[in-house]
């Protein structure tokens, strides 16, 4: 059977590497001058393989249709991505938050292991090869892949399979700018219309500016819709002030649940949407306020603006003083009872307005694309055109950061590119 992948990308590549151990002609095609770029930028360049947690917590970390994953998860999973490169020659390790890293801390290492693999299994790979359609025949009343088109030359490459793994729209530099939704659209596929997901979000720009550049580390953050007064998530770990709002691995997990809210883009313009940072996590409101009186204590003759070096960040300082309302030259000793409650208050509370997301093109990943209900879940094969399959970011699923994208893409290439009968 000769089978055609689209899209060098970590799901392109499994699918192709697949589909030629089952004995397939396999043509794998990338637009771009060599493959896997996108992988090469994961993990600040690192590269997070994946995650140590058990397969079925995988799921649970897939807001995007996280259920409809279960079959290829359970056909290829995180102990086989991490035994694939071990076999070439690329040791693995384990970091905080379950995150798995190669050895190297070079996404460049777990590349080499992916083309290894497709030269060891015969996989012709055309680079600079754009596909500009999918053509189909009709079988049986059915429609049925037939062959792929390149733009550059109109040159008809005959298939008998054809895996679409061409990313979605998140980082356009690297080749995924959804030209690969238009292809499935013409053969009558249903796109979910993509969003950003695993995104910074844009905030109060006077206050972000101001800290812009602070990296708080070991806060508890929260998300909520200030009209209902409802959570939208929370979560413990590191965040980041920019010249835009805030970013960080708790603020990107967070926009995965953001998007999903109903008439966010109103709430967001109405202001209604509150990031409370708790400063202090490790400490009850009680707990906290004793120790600023402990602080306070031992400066009590200096004036406010200079008695908060021990409890907070020096960038920090300048705009907690603003916000308390407490006068910065009045003595530490002539702060009231409910001045330095307030204090507390904004402490374990700290509150910034979100106002948007950053373009889809600075996301990490994908919200939306090929509707999963015209998708057989145990193939990737599309249920309207018999043939052509679907693997990696293309698909409606997305999760949050942690590894958990990539073993996506491994699971879902791996199962598009298998013999199925």
């Amino acid at each position: 059977m000769k089978v055609v992948v689209i899209g060098g990308g970590p799901a392109g590549m499994m699918a192709a590497i697949r589909a030629a151990k089952e004995g397939n002609l396999v043509i794998l095609l990338e637009k771009n001058h060599a493959l896997g770029r996108k992988l090469l930028i994961t993990g600040k360049g690192r590269c997070n393989i994946t995650s140590s947690l058990e397969m079925s917590e995988f799921i649970h970390n897939t807001p995007g249709n996280g259920r409809f994953l279960f079959s290829a998860f359970e056909q290829f999973t995180n102990q086989d991505i991490i035994q694939m490169l071990k076999e070439n020659g690329l040791e693995v390790k384990q970091e905080r938050g379950n995150r798995i890293f190669p050895v190297t801390d070079k996404a460049q290492s777990v590349l080499d292991c992916f083309v290894k693999e497709l030269k060891a299994n015969h996989v012709l790979v055309k680079t600079n090869a754009e596909v500009a359609q999918i053509g189909v025949k009709m079988e049986n009343e059915k429609a049925k892949v037939a062959s792929v088109s390149l733009k550059s030359n109109g040159e008809k490459i005959e298939a008998d399979k054809v895996i679409l793994a061409s990313g979605g729209k998140s980082y356009p530099q690297t080749g995924s700018n959804g030209e690969g939704y238009k292809m499935v659209q013409n053969l009558g596929h249903t796109i979910i219309m993509p969003r950003a997901s695993i995104v910074p979000l844009e905030a109060d720009r006077k206050l972000c500016q101001n800290l812009q550049g602070l990296s708080l580390k070991n806060v508890k953050i929260a998300l909520k819709n200030a009209e209902s007064n409802q959570k939208i998530y929370d979560d413990f770990g590191e965040m980041l002030f920019t010249h835009f709002g805030v970013s960080g691995p708790t603020i990107l997990s967070s926009s995965a649940h953001l998007l999903r809210v109903k008439n966010v883009e109103e709430l967001l313009k109405k202001g209604k949407i509150k990031l409370l940072i708790d400063l202090k996590p490790a400490l009850s409101r009680e707990e906290l306020d004793l120790r600023i009186r402990r602080d306070f204590e031992e400066v009590k003759n200096k004036e406010f603006k200079n008695s908060l070096d021990k409890l907070l960040p020096k960038k920090m300082i300048e705009t907690v003083i603003e916000l308390s309302k407490i006068n910065a030259n009045k003595k530490v000793n002539e702060i009231t009872k409910v001045e330095r409650l307030k204090l507390v208050d904004l402490l374990k509370s700290f509150e910034v307005s979100i106002t948007g997301f950053r373009p889809i093109e600075e996301a990490i990943v994908t919200a939306g694309g090929v509707s999963t209900k015209e998708i057989d879940p145990k193939t990737m094969e599309s249920k309207l055109v018999k043939g052509l399959y679907f693997a990696g970011e293309i698909i409606d699923v997305d999760s949050y950061t942690g590894g958990f994208n990539l073993q996506i893409a491994y699971s879902t290439g791996f199962v598009a590119g298998g013999n199925h009968v």
